[in-house]
């Protein structure tokens, strides 16, 4: 099992685990570990590679939830850091890469398969073209995918903390009292799970009225029923409806013809109220580019190890396979 290789795909709450086939990419043996269990991402990754003796494991990239700017890693949401260079000495590999969690899920995108994705509209994406990728969760994940020569390379940033520009008089009142509580208001602010609640609490707060204690599962759930709650459908329309402003901004930025993808862990728990939603006439609506947004698709992703298969593409690349 020698052409095998680790991938992992590491976030706030979860790890996840996996060996990849360094001929085809496709992964496989996938563990899930909950980072409140172990000291450490080592830990996790001796415990997994154990359990798979038979696997001679010299190669692996991490796609992990957190920038990714030196030797040092220090996540975001969850207490684990470690050096990348102890690491892989520790856990003896060749080739051991960190990549930032968005840049794994842009280079999955080559590898994404017709019923990983669910397409929202434009037209076909036209092959060579820089494409985008965005995902609201924990917070607002955002990068680049651009092919040159049959070479994939992937440019993540933190586009998530970009100024949040509202377009409408209900988005001004949302601004105004976020801006209020919290000074700077991000994009990441209103598309995030909290974000979610950001906006409930708003709309709520701008009519004088005082906002629930809700989680965002609770605010969903609100929305979805028989008889919603007005606040939460009102929050919930809106957030989609933001999710295709800020799409269609990456969009106009990078002229992303070759599609921009939807990731994350949000849009696929309310997918159907999504599809239904104000996101696709939010996406086009940019003024005298309104036509050259329509021709730019759209496609959520459902795969839901897209981070590993990231992870998998990114290492095969850099080792010298083809993608």
């Amino acid at each position: 099992m020698s052409k095998y290789a680790l991938v992992g795909d590491v976030g706030g709450t979860n790890a996840r685990l996996a060996l990849c086939s360094l001929d085809t990419g496709a992964v496989s043996d996938i563990s899930v570990y909950s980072a409140l269990e172990y000291p450490s991402l080592e830990d996790v990754i001796k415990l997994y590679l154990s359990a798979h003796p038979d696997a001679v494991i010299k190669n692996a990239c991490i796609a992990i939830a957190c920038p990714v700017m030196g030797d040092k890693i220090t996540m975001t949401n969850n207490p684990w850091e470690f050096s990348i260079n102890e690491m892989k000495e520790n856990l003896g590999f060749s080739v051991f890469e960190v990549i930032n969690d968005f840049t794994g899920v842009s280079m999955a995108i080559p590898a994404l398969k017709e019923d990983d994705v669910i397409k929202f509209g434009g037209d076909d994406p036209q092959e060579g073209k820089p494409v985008a990728v965005y995902g609201a969760g924990t917070g607002l994940g955002v990068a680049h995918l651009f092919n040159f020569n049959g070479s994939f390379f992937s440019v993540p940033g933190e586009g998530g903390h970009v100024d949040f520009a509202p377009n409408s008089e209900e988005e001004d009142l949302i601004l105004s009292v976020l801006r209020e509580e919290i000074g700077h208001v991000s994009c990441e602010r209103l598309l995030s799970g909290q974000g979610l609640v950001n906006i409930y609490r708003a709309i709520v707060i701008s009519d004088n009225r005082t906002p629930l204690n809700l989680e965002p599962k609770d605010v969903t759930e609100r929305a979805l029923r028989d008889e919603p709650d007005t606040d939460c459908y009102r929050a919930l329309q809106l957030f989609c409806v933001m999710m295709g402003r800020f799409g269609g901004d990456l969009a106009l930025n990078i002229g992303a013809f070759g599609g921009v993808y939807i990731a994350g862990g949000i849009v696929p728990r309310f997918l159907k109220f999504f599809l239904n939603s104000g996101f696709r006439v939010a996406f086009e609506d940019k003024g005298r580019f309104k036509e050259y947004l329509s021709h730019i698709p759209v496609y959520i992703i459902t795969q839901p190890y897209c981070g590993l298969i990231g992870a998998g593409a990114f290492l095969r690349q850099t080792l010298g396979y083809k993608l």
